[in-house]
């Protein structure tokens, strides 16, 4: 697009950052010893049988390697020994550095973000406090991928100008996944509530896969400030992988401290990229689906976690997309009616995004559709972990522009800018 500004701004993964995790032996075929049930008891077992020097100078070795790779260090060891108290056999009281080593024992570091750090999304701040006049904070979400390819969600902040120049946050070494606080398993399966520390910056917080639904990936969250009545909440889809099958689950927060997470119920939630719009439509909740692999849906709902049917409103028309589209994102609300960024899929697979105008009062109705793509992969952004894709899962409206962060082949994210009256003007025309 002609009047598509590209930023110079380049997020990359970083494989310096880690978080630390649950480390959980267990009794291997390799092993060869079907009578080991429980290897946790001979790792107690050989952490007990150090004497009191061996311990205090092993432990004071693990601290140096460690503590200033995480905060809390010695917190997070003697935490993770509490957790697996009650698995252990009877054993003697540990001292406070048995302890502490067990649980160093029983801890890994996870690099989160070795791989690729990509499928954005962007919302205002929940706090704009010192905040010029005409700019704004905001919110990125990232999909980092790590070992495994296993996904999860993180953060970065940053801050919009009067003029539309784009400032991310430094990013902190430090990460840090947050506490488990309730589990709440039901017919659909679990929901999770999670805390962090609230004195850690928004861009040390991960959320890492938590339930068996999610073992192997949090996938591509489109978060959206959502209006009831004046009271703001963010919510965001977000896909839940477990290696063997794929549902989609909605992430609640309104700090982005404490979070909820519940799985979506219903014929309309069993395939990817659900995109809740950022307030009720006609008395209902709507969501932009895509329950075909094909099609785009618009999809409404009494409530936020169960989505049945829905009416389709775009299929593929022009050649850039002939293969599939979806949605990149939530509804943005324009005083000419809902703007919908678009991903389509075309020769070789190549990715580009598009956009789309809606009816404010009934989004089924399309009332101008770009011909052509916003943005596609140049030459400089198709190589990378997925060739020859942009994406992205959210963009936000800044004045009378569209600030827009995208990935670039499944591994880095940049960001564009888009004045609407253009934009406006490329679909209607």
């Amino acid at each position: 697009m002609r009047h598509l500004q590209r930023l110079p701004i380049k997020l990359t993964p970083d494989p310096a950052r880690v978080v630390i995790r649950p480390f959980r032996p267990s009794t291997e075929p390799r092993d060869l010893n079907t009578a080991d049930k429980a290897r946790t008891n001979h790792i107690v077992d050989r952490v007990l049988a150090l004497d009191p020097q061996a311990t205090a100078k092993l432990l004071a070795d693990v601290i140096e390697n460690f503590a200033g790779r995480h905060r809390n260090f010695l917190d997070i060891c003697e935490a993770r020994a509490d957790d697996i108290e009650a698995a252990l056999s009877p054993h003697v009281a540990f001292t406070e550095d048995q302890r502490r080593l067990l649980g160093a024992y029983l801890l890994h570091e996870y690099s989160f973000e070795a791989s690729a750090l990509f499928n954005p999304s962007i919302v205002p701040h929940p706090d704009q406090t010192g905040v010029a006049d005409g700019a704004l904070r905001f919110v990125l979400s990232l999909r980092a991928v790590g070992e495994g390819h296993i996904s999860s969600l993180t953060f970065r902040s940053g801050l919009i100008q009067a003029d539309g120049n784009v400032l991310v946050d430094m990013k902190s070494r430090l990460a840090e996944i947050p506490k488990v606080t309730n589990r709440l398993v039901g017919p659909d399966g679990e929901t999770v509530e999670l805390r962090f520390d609230r004195g850690d910056g928004i861009c040390e917080r991960v959320i890492f896969p938590v339930t068996d639904a999610q073992s192997n990936g949090l996938e591509d969250a489109r978060f959206v400030a959502f209006d009831d009545a004046g009271k703001r909440t963010y919510y965001a889809t977000v896909t839940a992988y477990s290696g063997r099958a794929i549902r989609s689950e909605l992430i609640e927060t309104t700090d982005f401290v404490s979070f909820r997470i519940t799985p979506l119920r219903g014929d309309a939630t069993q395939n990817k990229g659900m995109a809740l719009f950022p307030r009720k439509v006609g008395g209902k909740y709507a969501m932009i689906g895509r329950q075909d692999n094909e099609n785009l849906y618009l999809i409404t709902s009494d409530t936020l976690t169960k989505w049945n049917g829905g009416t389709p409103i775009l299929k593929p028309l022009f050649p850039w997309e002939f293969i599939q589209i979806g949605n990149c994102g939530s509804p943005i609300e324009l005083d000419e009616g809902w703007l919908l960024l678009t991903h389509g899929v075309g020769p070789v697979r190549k990715y580009a995004i598009g956009a789309v105008l809606l009816d404010k009062a009934d989004p089924t109705k399309v009332l101008a559709r770009a011909r052509q793509p916003l943005i596609g992969p140049q030459p400089s952004e198709r190589e990378g972990y997925v060739p020859n894709v942009v994406y992205t899962c959210g963009a936000l409206r800044h004045g009378d522009m569209i600030v827009l962060p995208y990935a670039t082949s499944d591994t880095f994210t940049r960001f564009s800018i888009i004045p609407i009256p253009a934009l406006l003007d490329l679909m209607r025309h």
